[in-house]
């Protein structure tokens, strides 16, 4: 490892990114344009966005541990995302947009009413602020360890720059940090795996020297149980997580919104082998790592085998794409603050540039408390325990009853604060108090669909109740007129053509800026080629690749129209 030239990259390389945010600090003219891209985000890049919202460091750390130890089974549980994205695309997703909400916060509030949104955004902000604090704990992990920083004052360095970076851009400079990371992981680790490859005498090296049951489908304590039971968390959780239904509602139609979570789904069938099989081989060449440890064995195969800048690129990479997911969840907890509760409860009638300040300081605010959750993760056990302990506790309470109140008539807000109650007690009484007060403990696989699997008895027990009774809620009658005076609101706004050329600016200006990052990042790795000491002509490939994919955004960007607000002049494309 050469630690000038990866320190030189990351600098570099983060400079770039955080002058790309700077870049869109003025397109946000409204919290339409600010959170949701307009509702005009080209689909593509809506399901690459929210591939890398998905991903972060955490990915390297978490089930990179869960590889180096137990093998292929990592992959199986990745794979459990697939699954949940296509069932998301076939119902979840063009619901969420015919709802019509910017929000999933404003969709519950319409629905179910202002309490249960109140209840549902305490608890999402306590539940994001954790699982995304305790994300950034890993990259920080990774940095200092490789770079021989200091954790803490790294944990806090990367925590403020991630929050200025969103504070400043809102979702289309979020969204440009995805995709940009999702090519920079993707070149580094098609790097990575020949040269790991090589270093243990190629795939056959690999396979004749791993344990037994290392390319078993179920290993450990990630059962059978566990696997299904995870199937049915991702089909909540990328169905509706506020986070992803963000990708999802700033689209232009359903049919968008179905490819969204479909490109997702497809990016998860084959890239967790790309991902995982580093740490696997890892295994062969150090079978030694035990406990924490082994959450390092991706930054150890990294450290082993790549040539100089590469390991520098891999960090950035590894830092933005959970700089990616954070400042995701910071967007998406920052919009619910300023449109649900600023606007909607303190000041209904505040102007553009007040929300827009509000929305700002609301990133700040939030972020601080994710670096300190991530300073508080290594006294929790580690990355794994903490994500999948959360997910567990929360993730069936929180996310089952609005989607279910996506199609029912008959669920109320009574009965949701019940469901939501019940499943959120439960869980914290097995995880935290059962321990302690009976000595007895759930396995993994039964926290996980005691949590997925009781909210959806209760909810399908309620409706299948009311049905009985031939009961529609007054909350859904209430919704559907809420429904119909926004459809003619929004005939009235989109007779606002300004707006519509605004908006359009924006996103052609986007693409453009993807296209440019592109461009830069090739420009890179050529450099870096000519200073590898191996995998110099496999750099210089990727490179070449990367540069020929920045004509698709730009040809997007082409194809944009800007209509002009005056009727005396022509639509003209730019």
């Amino acid at each position: 490892m050469n630690t000038t030239i990866d320190t030189a990259v990351i600098v570099i390389f983060s400079a770039f990114v955080l002058g790309i945010g700077m870049l869109f600090a003025r397109t946000g003219r409204n919290l339409k344009s600010f959170f949701a891209g307009g509702e005009a985000v080209p689909w593509f890049i809506g399901g690459l966005s929210l591939f890398m919202s998905f991903f972060s460091a955490g990915t390297f750390v978490a089930w990179g541990s869960i590889a180096y130890k137990y093998g292929w089974v990592a992959i199986t549980i990745q794979w459990t995302m697939c699954i949940g994205a296509l069932v998301t695309g076939l119902y979840l997703a063009p619901r969420w947009k015919r709802a019509g909400a910017l929000t999933a916060a404003e969709f519950i509030r319409e629905r179910l009413g202002l309490t249960v949104q109140k209840a549902y955004i305490f608890i999402f902000t306590l539940v994001s602020v954790f699982i995304k604090g305790s994300v950034l704990y890993p990259v920080a992990k990774l940095v200092s360890s490789s770079l021989n920083l200091p954790l803490v004052p790294c944990t806090i360095g990367l925590g403020i720059f991630m929050i200025a970076y969103t504070a400043v851009g809102g979702l289309w400079a979020v969204m440009v940090t995805d995709i940009l990371q999702f090519v920079v992981l993707s070149a580094a680790v098609f790097i990575l795996l020949p040269l790991s490859l090589d270093r243990v005498g190629g795939f056959a090296g690999f396979t004749q020297n791993v344990p037994d049951d290392f390319f078993g489908l179920l290993n450990g304590e990630y059962t059978i149980g566990f696997i299904l039971a995870f199937v049915f968390y991702h089909i909540a959780y990328i169905g509706g997580n506020w986070t992803f239904v963000q990708r999802y509602t700033s689209v232009d139609s359903p049919k968008s919104a179905r490819k969204v979570a479909f490109l997702f789904a497809g990016l998860y069938l084959i890239s967790p082998v790309i991902w995982m099989l580093p740490p696997m081989i890892y295994q062969v060449i150090n079978p030694s790592l035990v406990g924490l440890d082994t959450e390092n064995a991706y930054l150890k195969i990294c450290q082993l085998v790549l040539p100089p800048g590469l390991l520098g690129l891999m960090l950035t990479g590894m830092y933005f794409s959970t700089s990616a997911s954070a400042n995701t969840a910071l967007n998406v907890v920052s919009a619910v603050f300023t449109n649900d509760i600023y606007k909607g409860l303190v000041n209904p009638n505040a102007s553009d540039k007040q929300l827009i300040r509000v929305a700002r300081g609301s990133s700040w605010f939030f972020g601080l408390g994710m670096i300190g959750i991530a300073l508080l993760v290594p006294a929790a056990g580690g990355i794994v325990e903490v994500v999948l302990s959360i997910s567990a506790i929360s993730g069936g309470p929180l996310l089952a009853p609005p989607l279910w109140a996506l199609f029912s008539k008959r669920l109320t807000s009574r009965a949701t604060l019940w469901i939501t109650g019940v499943g959120l007690f439960v869980n914290l009484f097995f995880k935290v108090l059962s321990p302690w007060l009976l000595d007895y403990k759930l396995s993994r696989a039964w926290e996980t669909a005691i949590g997925v699997g009781l909210p959806l008895l209760l909810l399908l027990g309620y409706e299948l109740y009311q049905r009985s009774r031939n009961v529609v809620a007054d909350d859904y009658l209430n919704y559907r007129t809420i429904r119909e005076q926004k459809r003619e609101d929004a005939l009235l706004q989109a007779e606002q053509p300004e707006e519509a050329v605004a908006i359009r600016q924006q996103n052609r200006f986007g693409l453009r800026v993807i296209a440019g990052s592109l461009v830069f990042t090739a420009v890179m790795l050529f450099g870096l080629s000519l200073l590898a000491t191996s995998g110099a002509g496999a750099t210089a490939g990727i490179a070449v690749v990367i540069l020929l994919a920045a004509l698709i955004p730009w040809r997007a960007a082409q194809r944009v129209v800007v209509i002009d607000p005056l009727p005396s002049k022509t639509p003209q494309p730019l």
